[in-house]
């Protein structure tokens, strides 16, 4: 049986007629940049995360470059971040000319181990960005505690983890601010590119809306240099059918993990951890198993999908050598890219899918 990583075909099939009709009102007005549906989709998000503002944004990547840059943080600074992640993280900080500087991960979570930040605090640091991956919120307490020992902003990547939660808080909710990602394949996925940022900072919210379009206002006037980083108002359309689902279909992956995490118990396979205090999304479902890349070919011959999340940790990637960061470095992030391996856990798999490749997983493990 074929099992594909992710079935966005048949979530479709669910509410096409809604989406159609949706976008096409967005087509007869023709407001194509901004407008209700945007405001809308804001409104919604931000009441969904337990902030009071949000701003719709171009991309999960434009969220990120929009708060650094109306944090003014720029070149000379330094931003603490984890290496274990996808490269939107680290590229938002290098793009405003800041220092992207590294620390390992919990090994159990994959998120930012808070006790290491500290020590890497310098004159220059002037804010944490800890990922809450695959689905499931970093541990926020500790690494708050740490930014307010230092007045330093935290920026949430929220990408993967809209509506998970920490001790009862929603992801975006905790720090300076948070960023979401409206990329297909996410639990809230758009028909193309989009994010969104959320924020309980009244000033810092004017500066995120007025800095997502070009740094204008009244309009042809200036008062910061901004971006290009207009949320398009067809997305929020979509979006705005999608996320009265979200709860559900995040609750159909928690199930299918729960699944997996039953028939893989007492065997090679190292399930995902989840911390008591927090409820993941499972945007990914992600084991650790021995022989991964081996296992990957075996799975894909037998077109069950899987995918790396991720290969290469980002202090060793070849664009960011001029930080002169070695291998052995983050030796737990670097363990991670070796055996890590995400398997499918959207919201439409059957029974039947997943011993699929319960089956399959097993079978090569012997």
């Amino acid at each position: 049986m074929k099992v594909p990583l992710l079935d966005l075909i048949s979530q479709y099939a669910t509410i096409k007629e809604e989406v159609l009709a949706q976008v096409n009102e967005v087509l007869d007005t023709q407001r194509c940049i901004g407008g209700p549906k945007v405001e809308e989709l804001e409104e919604a998000v931000a009441k969904a995360s337990g902030c009071k503002y949000a701003v719709g944004v171009s991309s999960g990547t434009d969220a990120l470059l929009n708060s650094l840059m109306s944090l003014e943080i720029k070149s000379g600074d330094e931003v603490i971040t984890t290496p274990f992640t996808f490269f939107a993280t680290v590229g938002s900080i290098w793009r405003v000319g800041a220092k992207p500087v590294f620390v390992d991960i919990d090994p159990k979570t994959f998120n930012l181990n808070p006790e290491l930040i500290e020590p890497a605090i310098t004159k220059k640091t002037k804010a944490i960005m800890p990922v809450h991956l695959f689905g499931q919120m970093a541990d926020m307490d500790p690494i708050m505690a740490v930014a307010g020992r230092n007045s330093l902003a935290v920026i949430e990547d929220a990408a993967q983890s809209i509506t998970s939660t920490y001790k009862d808080k929603k992801a975006g909710s905790i720090g300076t601010c948070g960023c979401f990602s409206f990329f297909p394949s996410k639990n809230l996925g758009g028909i193309g590119d989009g994010g969104m940022v959320v924020t309980n900072d009244e000033s810092l919210y004017h500066r995120l809306f007025i800095m997502r379009n070009h740094g204008m206002e009244p309009k042809y006037y200036h008062t910061y240099v901004g971006g290009n980083f207009r949320l398009d108002p067809i997305q929020a359309a979509t979006l705005l059918v999608k996320l009265p689902h979200l709860k559900a279909w995040s609750k159909a992956r928690r199930k299918n993990a729960a699944y997996y995490n039953k028939k893989f118990k007492n065997t090679p396979v190292q399930t995902p951890f989840v911390r008591e205090d927090c409820e993941s999304i499972y945007n990914q479902y992600v084991i650790r198993v021995p022989r991964r890349d081996e296992m990957v070919e075996y799975l894909r011959s037998r077109e069950i999908g899987c995918e790396i999340y991720y290969p290469v940790p980002m202090h060793l990637q070849e664009c960011f050598s001029s930080l002169r960061y070695k291998e052995g470095d983050f030796p737990e992030s670097e363990k991670a890219t070796k055996e890590v391996l995400a398997l499918p856990v959207y919201p439409e798999l059957t029974d039947e899918m997943k011993d699929t490749v319960v089956q399959a997983v097993l079978e090569f493990l012997g």
